[in-house]
């Protein structure tokens, strides 16, 4: 859950204009929210596999939640930016809370049936894009800009712990019982809703209820037209553009390096403890780098973290190509996750800053949506190029990719691009930067 206020430098002393409290309630409810996803996320292929549904079905009901959320996040943006954010997140979290707590019920009771199951499924995933496009923005009109990578690197500190805790509270719980992840994942949005509904700052951004746009005759196509503002400012802005090049670039090639470790491993014959070790390492090294951004920030600056990042992460992925066991994948991956926060918190406060408060919304789930695609089409590039190429290959690859990105970024700050102005909203409205 993140975002725009008024303008200042990245790093700046100045402390909020706002109670800090809020800052507090929006991190416990993105915190909660990822802590709770990531133990039902461990437990929801188990239970299938466990009710005896084939890993083909297993994919096929991820791959589909996975769509919904990509095809349904812009259009769930647009009452937020309208003005709605609030009632959209406590609604979406009350909605997720309530589908999976009736499958924790349904469980507990051994009454579960297969329709329930997977309309729990899709209706929890339906209102969790809902609820991450209607966040996105809110850091924005919590604090102002001068504490933007302060509170960008906190969210990205507990959704990291998130990524820690969570598959192994996920397995704990579902070792005790099969029903507790689901119901632990439904209390995790009820906290969520609880800490949007105490929050006391105007989650509404000045020019809310007006359309980008005059409304046309079809009136879908009007609302359509809304939705895909986001994407057309990230169009129009050289700043968005290496925001989203960069994040789906960089992300899409971890996850492939990812799952090239799997199969790394697998290969090897290492069981599952030693790819959890992997990335236990690899999480907690992200931890640490989430929260030293901030104080990287004002050592370097937001253009040089940048570009450092960019380039130091290519010699750590090209190491995985040497890597021959569980600790020397860890320590490499963990390498990489320690220097790639810096690089996204700078992103996402220069995204910040240069969206104008009615488009938050739209613009950040456009960019989700980029990374969410790249995201998705990786695990399939992975396999395709490890059962053709092999390992080595497949990571030197990602490598030479990295490096030609971190090559582009290089040139895009060298020309100014991360200090452009930003292009305006799409439709002028009062109070937008």
């Amino acid at each position: 859950m993140r975002r725009a206020a008024a303008a200042g430098p990245v790093g700046g002393g100045r402390r909020p204009s706002v109670p800090d409290r809020d800052v507090r309630l929006l991190w416990w409810a993105n915190s909660s929210d990822a802590l709770g996803t990531q133990i039902s996320g461990l437990a929801l292929p188990l239970l299938l596999l466990g009710l005896g549904y084939s890993p083909a079905l297993v994919g096929v009901v991820a791959g589909v939640s996975t769509a919904l959320g990509l095809l349904l996040g812009p259009f769930a943006a647009v009452p937020a930016d309208r003005g709605a954010r609030r009632r959209v997140m406590i609604l979406s979290a009350a909605v997720s809370a309530a589908a999976l707590g009736s499958l924790a019920v349904a469980l507990a009771m051994d009454s579960l049936h297969p329709a329930h199951l997977f309309a729990a499924v899709l209706a929890e995933r339906v209102a969790t894009s809902c609820q991450e496009a209607a966040t996105r923005g809110a850091v924005a009109l919590v604090c102002p800009a001068d504490d933007y990578p302060r509170v960008v690197s906190r969210l990205q500190a507990g959704e990291q712990g998130a990524l820690v805790l969570g598959p192994l509270l996920g397995g704990l719980l579902y070792q005790a019982a099969r029903w507790l992840p689901f119901l632990a994942d439904a209390l995790s949005y009820l906290v969520a809703a609880l800490c949007v509904r105490g929050m006391r700052s105007d989650l509404a951004p000045a020019g809310a209820g007006r359309r980008d746009a005059p409304p046309s005759r079809a009136r879908w196509a009007a609302y359509a037209s809304e939705a895909g503002a986001g994407l057309a400012l990230v169009l129009r802005s050289p700043v968005l553009r290496l925001v989203l090049v960069w994040t789906a670039a960089a992300g899409g090639l971890l996850v492939t390096l990812h799952y090239t470790v799997v199969f790394a491993l697998q290969g090897d014959g290492r069981g599952p403890a030693a790819v959890g070790l992997v990335f236990s390492v690899a999480g907690a090294a992200g931890l640490a780098g989430a929260l030293a951004a901030p104080a990287v920030l004002r050592r370097l600056t937001a253009p040089r973290t940048l570009v450092a990042v960019s380039w130091l992460v290519v010699p750590a992925a090209a190491g995985l190509a040497a890597g021959s066991g569980p600790w020397s994948y860890g320590l490499l991956f963990g390498a990489v996750s320690l220097l790639v926060p810096a690089a996204v918190v700078v992103l996402q406060t220069r995204a910040l800053r240069v969206t104008p408060p009615e488009l938050q919304a739209r613009t950040g789930t456009a960019l989700a949506t980029a990374a969410g695609i790249a995201a998705a089409v990786a695990p399939l590039a992975a396999g395709t190029a490890v059962a053709g190429a092999g390992v080595v290959p497949t990571i030197a690859g990602c490598a030479v990719l990295l490096a030609v990105l971190a090559a582009g970024t290089t040139l895009a700050v060298a020309r100014g691009i991360l200090s452009a102005p930003s292009p305006g909203p799409v439709a002028t409205a009062k109070g937008a930067p």
